[in-house]
């Protein structure tokens, strides 16, 4: 292996580089009032595909504000809203083949909408009910899909990234046209299985899309003191990767900016980074209060800046829709949704029986007498257990 220096330039003098060496330029295409910049370049984009991503931008809303509500009347016991940030959730996951896989970090629900899922699916995963996918193991909104192609959410952070490696360098080894994309918060970056997955990425060539939603705030810690450098990007360029920063709350900026992505992963078996500076209006999560850690005033401001208004207003301008046709998205999807909480709170949790399986091929003699003593105690309890203590 060469030892080669990595550039031929050399100086006779000390001279240290800082975080303002790097420039790096953010993509805008689409501005606030839904026309497009000078000279821009917009993303390979035709009516049916507009539609189908501000469908999902509506349905994702009317999810968020449904859901949060039922939190708030003890009908699930969490939730996240993926609110303000759609345009970097959505706008990447449409420049994607069906069968790229997605390994999401918690807040990318718009992901798993726009690729198909149900909204009774959504329904029976919150509700831990027996027609959930994940068989009632999950907390809410940690969904997964084998069909759709989208890895189940684990709770621990970051823990995807360097999954996501191996998934696209498996796929690679496959002979697979595919990617995988990394969803992840500019928080996540701050833990080591971050830096572990890009330099893995970088050194083995995996087509991997790494996605940082940088939306100001990791819970409660800003990004003034979560780091010093030049955002998330500058770490790509260092661990020798394409990089690039785009405005998230642009739904065609980020559209473009992971079309050529996947391009070039494809083409080159290799990793790329995208930097989505948005923001997040809602809390952290149904736990969170953001009134503890941020202003009204900055809340207003990031408002105007609301990418599902902005992308509306662009389709607008092209006749490609109305108001009154968002009105009747609202309508039919607050209908939808509500009629599906109804169906799915009503459905028994799985047989506890269940518990056991799908990590074994047989389940051990060790688990079988746990299931046992599990029974016995819920019978000794049943009130303390009312959902459990009718699926013995």
């Amino acid at each position: 292996m060469s030892n080669a220096p990595l550039t031929n330039e050399t100086v006779h003098r000390v001279s240290f580089l800082d975080k303002a060496s790097l420039h790096i330029p953010i993509l805008r295409i689409l501005q606030a009032d839904g026309t497009t910049y000078e000279n821009a370049v917009l993303p390979v984009i035709d009516k049916a595909l507009a539609d189908k991503i501000f469908d999902t931008c509506i349905f994702t809303r009317v999810l968020d504000e449904r859901m949060l509500g039922a939190q708030r009347q003890g009908r699930i016991s969490f939730y996240m809203t993926c609110t303000g940030e759609e345009a970097s959730i959505i706008g990447s996951t449409a420049a994607l083949d069906k069968d790229d896989v997605i390994l999401a970090q918690y807040r990318e629900h718009a992901s798993l909408r726009y690729r198909g899922f149900t909204t009774e699916q959504f329904m029976n995963q919150m509700f831990s009910n027996e027609k959930d996918l994940g068989k009632g193991r999950q907390m809410p909104i940690h969904y997964g899909s084998r069909e759709l192609n989208y890895q189940t959410i684990s709770s621990p952070l970051a823990t995807q990234i360097p999954q996501a490696t191996g998934v696209a360098y498996g796929m690679k080894l496959q002979g697979k046209r595919n990617v995988a994309i990394c969803y992840f918060g500019e928080g996540a970056a701050s833990e080591g299985d971050f830096h572990a997955g890009l330099n893995m990425a970088a050194v083995l060539k995996s087509p991997t899309i790494f996605f940082c939603r940088n939306n100001g705030y990791a819970i409660s810690t800003p990004t003034e003191e979560q780091y010093s450098g030049n955002g998330i990007a500058s770490r790509g360029v260092g661990y020798g990767m394409h990089t690039i920063r785009v405005d998230g709350n642009d739904m065609l900026a980020v559209l473009a900016a992971t079309q050529q992505a996947r391009a070039y992963a494809l083409e080159h078996n290799a990793p790329v980074l995208i930097e989505a500076m948005t923001y997040r209006l809602g809390a952290h999560s149904s736990s969170d209060d953001p009134s503890g850690y941020r202003s009204k005033d900055e809340e207003a401001k990031w408002q105007q800046h609301d990418p599902v208004k902005r992308f509306k207003l662009w389709m607008i301008n092209k006749d490609w829709l109305t108001e009154a046709d968002e009105a009747k998205l609202f309508e039919r999807y607050r209908e939808e949704v509500l009629a599906a909480v109804k169906v799915a709170e009503k459905l028994p949790v799985p047989k506890l029986d269940e518990i056991i399986e799908d990590v074994l091929d047989k389940p051990t003699p060790a688990l079988r007498k746990q299931l046992k003593e599990l029974k016995e105690h819920i019978n000794k309890y049943p009130k303390a257990y009312p959902k459990s203590a009718g699926r013995l």
